[in-house]
């Protein structure tokens, strides 16, 4: 049975994971670029991430009794209510709250829908083996890490589906263009703050290759290099080309950007294995 919760809670964490981020990152990308629309996707993704986050709370009832009943069991809940899982569940319902209560207002309420990703993101500083160090200067670098991530996440659909479109496809080249200035500032930020996460967590090249936690590790870092490659290629060719008037790098550029999200999927789910299951050596 223990098998079976900890195979859950991976699925319910990559599920939190792709809609917290997707969710804040279309907020953030609709917020910087004024682009529309992005009410339907950010509504999709919220609504999944405040699912998952009362599904990931309720089976860790599951795991402390080890069976279903676990699950609605008022007291097991009401010991993780008191716990930092107890708050980073607030953050996430507040601000993922507070997401879907901005897309009802129209262009005012995109700054509240901003700010509610934004909190939503920051509950992801109480759990984890990043709290487990009680470091304030840990937790803003995580913070940091995945505000850019959700950047990233929030860009690849707009820019596929104006890609997609002939009429719109200037557009996306103006809108690619500026991503990628933004980018160049944003992306090595995100490099240094996973790179100095993972020198605090483990510590030393032997933990690195010699644990399973060490080896999610460099998989996921193997994804990360595809990312940036796929990225550089659209940055240094698929998009000055969709400038100049290049009919088959629109075609390319979808492509890399199927790719991305494969690549984003499989950090995500990596990352969902690493807090779940993988303990630090």
């Amino acid at each position: 049975m223990p098998e079976v919760w900890g195979l859950a809670t991976i699925a319910a964490k990559f599920a939190l994971y792709v809609g917290v981020l997707s969710a804040a990152g279309t907020v953030f990308v609709a917020q910087i670029f004024k682009l529309t629309p992005y009410r339907a996707s950010a509504l999709f993704f919220a609504s999944l991430g405040l699912v998952a986050s009362l599904l990931v709370f309720s089976l860790g009832g599951a795991i402390l009794t080890g069976d279903a009943g676990g699950m609605i069991d008022p007291e097991m809940l009401g010991l993780l209510w008191s716990t930092p899982v107890g708050t980073a569940l607030i953050y996430r319902v507040v601000g993922l709250g507070l997401l879907i209560t901005g897309v009802f207002m129209g262009h005012v309420g995109l700054f509240i829908s901003v700010l509610g990703g934004s909190i939503a993101i920051c509950s992801f500083s109480y759990v984890g083996h990043i709290a487990d160090h009680n470091s304030a200067l840990l937790s803003f670098v995580l913070a940091i890490h995945l505000i850019a991530i959700a950047f990233w996440i929030g860009i690849l659909t707009p820019l596929k589906r104006l890609a997609s479109n002939a009429e719109t496809r200037p557009k996306a080249a103006e809108i690619g263009h500026q991503f990628g200035i933004i980018a160049s500032i944003t992306v090595p930020l995100l490099i240094l703050a996973g790179g100095y996460m993972g020198y605090v967590l483990l510590g030393s090249l032997s933990a690195l290759i010699g644990t399973g936690y060490g080896q999610a590790l460099i998989l996921k870092v193997i994804l990360v290099v595809v990312l940036l490659a796929l990225a550089a290629a659209n940055k240094l060719r698929f998009i000055p080309a969709l400038k100049a008037g290049d009919r088959e790098a629109a075609a390319s550029l979808i492509r890399s950007i199927s790719l991305e999200w494969s690549a984003i999927l499989g950090i995500l789910a990596i990352t969902a294995i690493l807090t779940s299951t993988l303990t630090l050596p």
